[in-house]
């Protein structure tokens, strides 16, 4: 059962979640185009993030409105066919962006742990191949699922409420539910918290070593151990791995515990905990906004279309006194 909806509700939650759909839209398109049009942020880590925005953005072009509709009209209008292929690329999207934060926690770590090895460990290859497992793995496993109905064997009247009620569920049995949230969030989101917990201890000891080391020592360990920009990205990226477990645990928990209570959770709780790890999506340009200066003017250079002037994409963001 679903409850009616005045038409000042339903116009209200059109007008929301379409300012949400269009922030999450222009935000990330916002980052790709700052991070693929400067030269200067053509850097291992920055390729991640962008490869990240472009999953944001994907979200909130392809999915996010069909959600819209399915949310405010508690209905789905637009077939088994494509309701099959939303709930895929949803599925996909999502594992796709934790896939992303842990291969930027691993990049960021040997960037502060191991700062002498990284430019010889992480290189533009190494990054293509991590990308390349990124989506491919989330894709086959999203797909695969969704398409064979695996996530709805065995569970009672699935195919009669699919066909008859119009809607579009999201509904995982027990093994897939518990395989979802242990191998999509539990343990890629341990595994992100220890990396980024050993990050910030590692940063510690370097920034002890290097306030005791003597004016004339060495300087290239000295300005390696001093990354400072280093350190402040991986709290950045720590913070935006915080607001994406934050969004998506309800969501994922939900999952893992609903066919254990026989499939009791309300369809609307279900419906607004997916659209709250959605606002993830939305959060993620905003986070690079506040914290990266360069973000900050590069979104000026693009927004007083200085980018169509000759030369600008070898422009220097990270100088503070620079012309704006």
């Amino acid at each position: 059962f679903t409850p009616f909806l005045s038409s000042g509700v339903r116009g209200a939650m059109y007008l929301s979640m379409t300012g949400a759909i269009f922030l999450t839209i222009f935000g990330n398109l916002a980052i790709i185009i700052s991070i693929s049009f400067f030269k200067q942020l053509h850097s291992p880590t920055n390729f991640l993030i962008l490869s990240m925005a472009v999953i944001d953005f994907l979200l909130g072009f392809t999915i996010m409105p069909y959600s819209m509709v399915r949310s405010v009209e508690n209905c789905w209008y637009f077939g088994i066919t494509l309701c099959k292929i939303h709930y895929s690329f949803d599925l996909m999207l999502c594992l796709a962006s934790i896939f992303h934060l842990c291969s930027i926690a691993v990049d960021r770590f040997y960037a502060i742990c191991y700062p002498l090895h990284y430019s010889s460990k992480i290189t533009i290859p190494v990054i293509r191949r991590l990308l390349a497992v990124c989506w491919s793995a989330p894709a086959a496993f999203a797909f695969g699922v969704v398409f064979s109905e695996a996530h709805a064997s065995g569970i009672e009247g699935y195919k009669i409420l699919v066909a008859c009620s119009s809607s579009c569920p999201i509904v995982f049995n027990k093994l897939w539910g518990t395989v979802l949230f242990t191998v999509g969030f539990f343990v890629p989101g341990c595994i992100m918290i220890g990396i980024y917990a050993k990050i910030f201890v590692i940063s510690k000891k370097h920034m002890h070593v290097m306030n005791n080391m003597p004016g004339d020592a060495n300087t290239d360990v000295r300005s390696q151990l001093s990354k400072g920009k280093d350190r402040k990205a991986a709290k950045t990226l720590s913070i935006v791995m915080g607001v994406f477990l934050i969004c998506w645990f309800p969501c994922f928990f939900t999952i893992l515990i609903d066919p254990f209570l026989n499939f009791t959770t309300p369809l609307v709780l279900f419906d607004a905990l997916n659209w709250f790890g959605y606002i993830n999506s939305t959060c993620n340009p905003f986070i690079y906004g506040f914290f990266y200066p360069w973000f900050q003017k590069a979104l000026k250079h693009i927004i007083r279309g200085k980018i169509f002037n000759p030369h600008s994409s070898t422009t220097n963001l990270f100088t503070k006194n620079q012309s704006q």
